[in-house]
């Protein structure tokens, strides 16, 4: 798995165009003005002060396993140190996601796995404005994440903790259209496909789906592929790590790999 995975990233270098390859307006000003802008962002050093916290923190928690490829709950015990140095997004690709967010502009967003927490403060930093939904699956990881949203005076987010299959449909149902969500959830493909199939009568031509960890396994790749040739999907970009769903109508159906 680990070699595919690798063998996968060297393809997709190889393959993967600059903002300079793309003849799309869209996705070219994406690229330049979003995705490739690296300058450092006031809101980062908070939270990147908080991760090296966590990152130190030798408390041990009760982790539930609710499925990166299983289907059977796994309870165990780990250090939060180990989770952050493990689980949690690096600083670029949580600052990509926040730059997302803060271009969307939306008024709703959803986190379906909140893990310790940083993203859904980048993202609670990008959309100040907006009310954030964070789903998470095991109760002690979601109790840390919580104390790191107080010690950053984060006042926008909503925290629930449930089974993703339960939680994520309510919450869906719960809203008129959906705005941004960011998927991080169980990663196979059937959970992924689920995930996908859940938001469709909730998207509008404003709507982005982020999916995490799209080259996670062979069951992931081939749910990023059906996910692409939906028919109601009209833009993808691949940037290996994440994907990247619009639904804009009026816009040809096309399919974007960038180097990231």
């Amino acid at each position: 798995m680990v070699l595919q995975f690798f063998a996968d990233y060297l393809k997709h270098q190889f393959t993967a165009k600059t903002r300079h390859g793309t003849h799309s307006p869209f996705v070219y000003k994406l690229a330049d003005e979003v995705i490739y802008d690296f300058s450092e962002k006031n809101s980062y050093k908070a939270i990147e002060a908080q991760r090296k916290k966590l990152l130190a923190d030798q408390r041990q928690i009760t982790v539930t396993d609710l499925g990166a490829g299983s289907h059977l709950n796994k309870n165990r015990t780990k250090k939060v140190a180990q989770i952050a140095k493990n689980a949690l997004k690096s600083p670029r690709l949580a600052q990509l996601i926040y730059r997302l967010a803060a271009n969307h502009n939306a008024n709703d967003l959803i986190e379906l796995g909140t893990c310790l927490g940083i993203t859904t403060a980048y993202l609670s930093k990008a959309a100040p404005q907006a009310n954030i939904l964070t789903i998470e699956g095991c109760p002690q990881t979601a109790e840390v994440a919580y104390q790191n949203f107080n010690e950053l005076g984060l006042d926008n987010i909503e925290l629930q903790v449930g089974n993703f299959n339960d939680v994520l449909p309510k919450a869906i149902d719960e809203r008129q259209q959906l705005d941004f969500v960011y998927i991080d959830g169980n990663h196979t493909k059937e959970a992924t496909l689920n995930y996908f199939e859940w938001c469709l009568p909730k998207i509008t031509e404003n709507t982005l789906l982020i999916f995490d960890d799209i080259y996670w396994s062979e069951g992931m790749k081939q749910a990023w592929e059906q996910i692409k040739n939906h028919p109601k999907v009209t833009v993808t970009v691949d940037l290996f790590w994440i994907g990247l769903v619009y639904f804009k109508k009026g816009q040809a159906k096309e399919h974007f790999k960038l180097k990231y």
